[in-house]
């Protein structure tokens, strides 16, 4: 029989804020965290935008001689992860030291240190190349860093699924909890990627908006006049607990975790198939897996990208999956204010989905001004809703063809 498992904690660093409130807040106000790329001359590239992370300093969290050797992906994970660890009131003792856990997710690891030390062994040679290049640049780093610092020696993963691995990690824990395998886990995801090659080799894809003169009007999902997705970077981080351990201490309990799906495409490696089959199979398996009928579901947070094809075929897997009752689902993409963080969006956006409905209060879909007439159904257009709601969806959806899904359920 599989335990409960609760949020008991969270930690989040985005293009909003640094921190859960001041995250939460600008997006209930429908803030963008979108504007120039400041990280380097964007000039040249097709695509000048992306949701940076502003005013994180790192030695709040780590020493000096430190943060140069750790890549932004690191720093931002930790610093979550730390949050979240606070938040929950969870201590690691004697008693629980092997049973705490560790699960991150990471689409693409230390690209820009990547991209840096190419250059030094270009310019300089290869005994130029720091000894911290292969720790800074591995997609696993942000869970081996965040046990270290906690002192959590249970399992200890990263999921590297493109743009479903936060969502992946946050299932993966929930399954470790639930049958036995530890009693808690830190878990959620990672990235900072925003650098001359990744913002290249998207727009050689054509995935990158290119409303370079707007850019907190560039990511509007759902809308007719969407171009592509923006870029961003940053962590968001959970804390998960079996039910019973969480109510003997006394913890404050976010929502419980019911639900979680798996599938793939197996079609293409970047685009989803046209009828939007793998992602309506993946929602029907975290239905299954929380034991709901589809009118059970009061929102969903879309997967959402401002892709052509994503926001179509998304909406026809929700069509699929929930018939009729789609129509009088509350759908929202966040992405709208905080760009795509790639590999740390499932986490970021399962805090977001768990914070709905913890306040009771829904994130706008901004920008959606003029919506295409293939995407008609309620997306929370522009402005956040008050509404009481008893369970949801968070969908993540990554090139590759791999797709997850996580319920969730208010605690009462």
């Amino acid at each position: 029989m599989k335990r409960r498992v609760v949020v008991t904690g969270i930690g989040l660093v985005t293009p909003l804020g640094i921190g859960t409130e001041q995250t939460w807040q600008a997006l209930i106000r429908g803030q963008s965290g979108i504007g120039p790329i400041s990280r380097f001359d964007a000039s040249d590239q097709a695509s000048q935008i992306a949701a940076e992370v502003k005013g994180f300093d790192p030695e709040a969290w780590f020493e000096k001689k430190q943060v140069k050797n750790l890549d932004l992906f690191v720093q931002y994970a930790v610093a979550a992860a730390d949050l979240a660890w606070k938040s929950s009131g969870l201590s690691i003792t004697d008693d629980n030291i092997n049973r705490v856990g560790v699960i991150t997710g990471c689409g693409m690891g230390g690209l820009p240190t990547i991209e840096e030390y190419h250059g030094v062994l270009l310019n300089k040679g290869p005994r130029k190349i720091t000894p911290f290049f292969i720790p800074r640049v591995i997609p696993n780093m942000p869970s081996g860093h965040i046990s270290m610092r906690l002192g959590c020696k249970g399992p200890n993963l990263c999921m590297t699924t493109a743009c479903a691995a936060g969502t992946h990690a946050v299932g993966e824990a929930f399954r470790h909890i639930a049958y036995g395998d530890c009693d808690a886990a830190v878990t959620g995801g990672a990235e900072s990627v925003i650098c001359p090659l990744a913002v290249g080799g998207f727009s050689a894809m054509k995935a990158l908006s290119t409303r370079n003169d707007d850019p907190t009007a560039a990511s509007r999902p759902f809308d007719r006049d969407r171009d592509g997705f923006v870029i961003s970077e940053g962590a968001g981080m959970m804390v998960l607990e079996e039910l019973e351990a969480a109510k003997r201490r006394g913890a404050t309990i976010y929502a419980e975790i019911i639900g979680y799906g798996q599938s793939s495409d197996a079609y293409h490696i970047a685009a989803p198939p046209e009828d939007g089959e793998g992602a309506a199979r993946c929602m029907a398996a975290a239905l299954r897996d929380a034991g709901l009928n589809p009118e059970e579901i009061d929102y969903i947070n879309a997967h959402g990208t401002s892709t052509p094809l994503n926001d179509k075929c998304e909406t026809l897997a929700i069509k699929n999956v929930f018939g009729d009752h789609a129509y009088k689902l509350a759908i929202s993409s966040t992405k709208s204010m905080t760009g795509h963080m790639l590999g740390a969006a499932g986490g970021i956006e399962a805090a977001f989905t768990v914070l709905s409905l913890y306040h009771g209060l829904l994130p706008p879909t901004a920008n959606l001004h003029t919506p295409d007439p293939d995407c008609d159904l309620n997306y929370v257009p522009l402005v956040a809703r008050e509404q009481k709601i008893t369970t949801a969806m968070s969908n993540s959806f990554g090139f590759g063809g791999t797709n997850g899904v996580v319920v969730f359920r208010r605690f009462a």
